[in-house]
């Protein structure tokens, strides 16, 4: 009995104070509506020039040969640990189960993937920071998922 009683009067509460709040005299809204009219104007012009600055920015040349020499590197490597893989794995006297082969599968073509990735933005030219910050992602989980398979985890 008494939660009821004191649900019913909390809920008293809250509806009292949102129809106190809800009610303006005429004078008080038509204040906020030229306030409202002039937020708006500022909103648009803060859009309109938020759009001037929302070009997708471009790597100068330095930045991107850099970049993708880095990446070349990097993706060579990948390939050099992935047929280092690929060789033990078809070593004769070590048995390997399909899942394994699966995966070092899935990772080779990851890193063809991000090869083709690099080459396609030289000519795509697409937001440079967003662009390299994805790419550095997918090398950087490419890298840890090498490492991961090739780390014993029993104990």
């Amino acid at each position: 009995m008494k939660k009821i009683i004191l649900t019913l009067a909390i809920a008293t509460t809250f509806m009292a104070g949102t129809i106190l709040t809800g009610c303006q005299s005429s004078d008080n809204r038509d204040g906020d509506d030229h306030g409202m009219m002039h937020e708006t104007q500022q909103d648009r012009q803060a859009m309109h020039n938020d759009a001037n600055s929302d070009m997708p920015k471009m790597a100068n040349a330095d930045e991107w040969k850099t970049f993708k020499l880095e990446s070349e590197l990097k993706i060579n490597n990948n390939e050099i640990r992935i047929k280092e893989l690929t060789e033990k794995m078809n070593k004769p006297g070590t048995i390997l189960d399909p899942l394994y082969a699966r995966k070092i599968e899935n990772l080779e073509q990851k890193n063809k993937d991000l090869k083709i990735k690099l080459e396609t933005y030289e000519t795509n030219h697409s937001d440079w920071e967003t662009f390299k910050r994805e790419f550095n992602h997918d090398m950087d989980e490419l890298g840890k998922a090498l490492k991961d398979l090739t780390v014993d985890n029993t104990k």
